[in-house]
């Protein structure tokens, strides 16, 4: 998405047939201090520090400590966007190899979700062998995070008018009404089907883990990685924004979600074979030392 682009959409009018009709125009920016402030970057702050506040409270049952989760924190946040902005640049290379200078204005959008989580299990996982800690265990908590980050942080691309689907004249269609146009165009809310996706896969494994269903490290992580895979595997096909792999109409995040959905349960069945011993799990090992 270039500048140009974003000018032009940022001030569509929203509308919902399905609640009569209901039409939103929310602004896509402030400014405070006469600094231009982007409620997508609020709202995505807002997910974060959610993400934090139930992480922390949740670290004791995987064998962690608030400290350790915040100082994973500290290099994981801002280089999982590096890795985010890198991604989208890589699949859109043709366009930023002839303006270089917008590769660092993320502030026009472009971040793929799939590279800030492919820089964070980077981090995550040297970390980890530097502070001895399982990376397992801590890939479980983190999931949490994950879920209801992404979750809260699709509204961003509500404030944006962007991560939209297909044209449908589907009951939950949300109609766009571009400045200046009369004509009103219905697409996918995919933002919103992809956020209640997360919502739904947070309180399955919130309700799941609560209960001690979770019988080795890593497994939180892997139902996580399955069901967010196939739910975005299907929200991909809807969207009109995808990055494609070069010369072809294979779209990137849904070949990802694919493969890495389908690895996932491989894994899943592979370990549970393996009659997994709950007490060789880094929480359980951590209290025996005590």
């Amino acid at each position: 998405m270039n500048a140009l682009y974003y000018s032009y959409m940022k001030d569509a009018e929203i509308s919902f047939p399905m609640f009569g009709d209901l039409t939103l125009n929310p602004p896509a920016t402030f400014h405070l201090f006469g600094i231009e402030i982007y409620y997508y970057g609020v709202i995505i702050a807002f997910g974060m520090v959610l993400a934090m506040i139930y992480c922390s409270r949740r670290a004791k049952s995987f064998g962690l400590t608030s400290d350790n989760l915040f100082d994973l924190l500290i290099w994981i946040i801002p280089l999982s966007i590096v890795g985010a902005r890198l991604y989208y640049v890589a699949f859109k290379w043709s366009y930023y190899s002839a303006r270089p200078e917008e590769i660092v204005q993320i502030w026009n959008g472009g971040l793929a979700i799939y590279g800030g989580i492919i820089m964070g299990l980077i981090v995550g996982i040297v970390w980890c062998r530097v502070k001895k800690i399982s990376f397992f265990a801590t890939a479980d908590l983190l999931s949490f995070g994950l879920l209801i980050g992404q979750a809260v942080g699709r509204w961003g691309n509500f404030m944006n008018r962007e991560a939209y689907g297909a044209e449908t004249d589907i009951f939950c269609r949300m109609g766009l009404t571009y400045p200046g146009a009369s004509e009103t165009y219905y697409v996918h809310p995919t933002f919103l089907y992809e956020s209640l996706w997360n919502l739904i896969g947070l309180v399955i494994l919130h309700i799941w883990s609560k209960k001690g269903k979770r019988k080795y490290d890593g497994q939180a992580f892997l139902m996580y990685v399955c069901w967010y895979g196939i739910g975005r595997a299907w929200i991909e096909g809807l969207r009109q924004d995808s990055l494609y792999i070069s010369g072809t109409d294979i779209r990137v995040s849904q070949l990802l979600a694919l493969c890495s959905a389908i690895v996932a349960v491989g894994i899943m069945i592979y370990v549970a074979r393996k009659y997994p011993d709950p007490e060789k799990m880094f929480v359980n090992r951590k209290e025996n030392e005590i």
